[in-house]
């Protein structure tokens, strides 16, 4: 479901954090994120290199595997300050989204690779890992080809501490210092604690990889629950409706949100018209959606937009609410009055009859607001009434995921 689109942002106002659109380059983030990738080379020659007598530093051998794995843990530790730097300053940029996850590959392979080198790890747990990086990669490659979001899960995360823990047991438990320092039993205690860590990264690379696999199978041609093919066909959205194909979607999208709201502390609202509040339907039939969802508001008429939402009668474009500027209003509105920290605004022609001149059945703005600025998107959406409404309904709900 990948409908034709065209963003454009509110003229005069910053561009919401979080959104990608940010055009510098030399940020501070993206600045840490290139320095993370610059001290990689540093980590490995202090591993592997013979530097200490090189150096007339012959003292330092014996640490030289620790000294390495504080360069390893510092590297590291910057993946969290870039991230931080850039959500807070609002400059994600999209030269950021694509070099910080390739910085920490690089860091991860890099190890890897060494430790095959020093004879420390034998290169089956490395082909697992690589191979799982490869393929999780050509599914988000799929997924954004064909307009939608898979949401990152807690298998990921957890996946990569255990990752960075391991490499730094293995960087260290053969290093002289230890081994002359602890008996043979702690010796061998520290070998079986670097492979049960090691081994629980693993199992968790590949729950993540099946995890993202799972969550994209109507992407890739996997059978759905119902037994029948998924075939993303937006002429044919009615036979997908009856499997529930895009109803599963939308749940889905819908329980990314709300973890993601309560990850991060965020409140989130909607206005709503031509979808007539099945966006925070979608919302609050998720467990602990209480806690995130301050309300909507369904302003189906001009009028109720105008009084509820303090949408300016200036926004309709020759009396029509199917617009950018009713779009951005609309999500203001909703953030203004009822508090959130996201607001989603829909606003579209969803069956025939609404027809408008340059505006077919299908055309649907979406608005979302952030950080007290708001930008909105245009949407042509196929297939009958309902069909639009859901569809609307799931790019309203990933992109609140993607304003979180």
């Amino acid at each position: 479901m990948a409908p034709d689109s065209k963003e454009s942002y509110a003229s005069g106002k910053p561009t919401p954090a979080g959104q990608g659109t940010v055009d510098k380059i030399l940020t501070p983030a993206n600045v840490v994120t290139m320095i993370r990738i610059c001290l990689v080379p540093v980590f490995v020659v202090a591993l592997i290199s013979p530097w200490p007598d090189a150096m007339g530093l012959a003292f330092l051998n014996p640490w030289k595997a620790w000294i390495a794995a504080i360069i390893f843990v510092v590297i590291s530790c910057t993946d969290w300050i870039d991230g931080y730097l850039a959500r807070s300053r609002g400059e994600v940029t999209d030269f950021g989204k694509f070099m910080d996850p390739l910085a920490d590959k690089v860091l991860v392979v890099a190890a890897l690779l060494v430790l095959i080198e020093l004879g420390s790890l034998p290169s089956w747990p490395v082909l697992i890992i690589v191979a799982r990086e490869f393929i999780v990669s050509g599914v988000r490659m799929v997924a954004a080809s064909k307009g939608e979001v898979i949401a990152a899960s807690w298998y990921g995360k957890f996946k990569t501490v255990f990752q960075m823990i391991a490499i730094v047991l293995f960087v260290v438990k053969e290093s002289p210092a230890i081994t002359g320092m602890l008996s043979h039993e702690l010796n061998v205690a520290l070998y079986i604690l670097s492979w049960l860590v090691m081994a629980v990264a693993l199992v968790l690379t590949i729950i993540s990889m099946a995890d993202y696999i799972w969550k994209a199978r109507h992407l890739i041609g996997f059978k759905p629950k119902g037994g029948r093919a998924r075939v993303i066909d937006n002429d044919d959205l009615a036979a997908q409706a009856e499997d529930g194909f895009e109803n599963e979607l939308r749940v889905d999208a819908a329980c990314a949100v709300v973890q993601k709201a309560l990850a991060t502390k965020a409140t989130v609202a909607t206005a709503e018209s031509c979808t007539g509040g099945l966006i925070a339907a979608s919302l609050t039939e998720v467990p602990g959606s209480s806690a995130v969802v301050r309300g909507g508001v369904v302003s189906y008429v001009n009028d109720v937009k105008m009084k509820s939402l303090d949408v300016p009668e200036t926004a309709f474009v020759d009396g029509s609410a199917v617009c950018e500027d009713v779009a951005v209003a609309m999500a203001l509105g909703a953030a203004s009055e009822l508090g959130a920290d996201v607001a989603c605004s829909v606003t579209g022609i969803a069956g025939p009859g609404g027809e408008e001149p340059g505006k077919p059945v299908g055309t649907v703005w979406i608005g979302i607001s952030s950080s007290g600025s708001a930008f909105a998107k245009e949407f042509h959406f196929k297939g009958n009434r309902e069909n639009v409404r859901a569809q609307a309904t799931q790019a309203a709900l990933e992109m609140i995921l993607e304003a979180l």
